[in-house]
């Protein structure tokens, strides 16, 4: 289970990465636009569809990069106290009786949806540009497919600290600003 677990969180981790990318897009497409519109009076017909296209492919490929990392809320005012096995076990059934129905119905409907996006060739219809949408809703079931996996990974997690009593230890590769601070200070204070 372990391994399966270490693979899965180095898939997610790996498209998390590489779409991470559209934040650049993002940025610079926004900066081009507010340039050309307000220094050149000359707005571009197609910024507004790309700024959505990749905020949304952004914020879709990442939720199961996200998942493999431990970052979706959760209420950890009570999650925190309990010991881990508890975690767990909590964990364990709201995986199974909210996280998979609503994934499994992303990706059912979220297929449909795609493909019939796809075989007309939708595009745009808020620039004049047209620029072609199916492509984003292609990866509502690919985002759905990857949760899905991310969350089978989860799930063997919760199973793996109710037999050892310890939670199996997340890769990081990125930390939260205040531990990151926390840990300087601590130094700091310590030498």
């Amino acid at each position: 289970m372990e391994s399966f677990i270490r693979v899965v969180d180095s898939l997610n981790k790996s498209i998390g990465h590489a779409f991470s990318w559209c934040v650049l897009v993002l940025a610079g497409s926004t900066c081009f636009e507010v340039f050309m519109r307000y220094v050149l009076s000359a707005p571009t017909v197609w910024a507004f569809d790309i700024s959505y296209m990749m905020y949304g492919a952004l914020f879709m490929m990442s939720g199961a990069y996200a998942l493999s990392r431990g970052s979706h809320v959760r209420g950890d005012f009570a999650y925190r106290s309990w010991k881990p096995t508890t975690q767990a076990r909590v964990d364990l059934v709201l995986y199974i009786s909210f996280f998979f129905p609503g994934i499994f119905a992303m990706v059912y409907t979220g297929s449909q949806y795609s493909f019939q996006s796809a075989s007309i060739l939708e595009s745009s219809v808020n620039s004049p540009a047209g620029i072609p949408v199916w492509p984003l809703k292609l990866m509502i079931p690919l985002t759905g497919l990857t949760l899905a996996i991310g969350g089978i990974a989860e799930i063997m997690r919760c199973i793996l600290c109710i037999r050892t009593g310890d939670w199996m230890p997340r890769e990081g590769d990125v930390e939260e600003l205040e531990l990151v601070l926390q840990q300087q200070f601590g130094t700091k204070d310590s030498e």
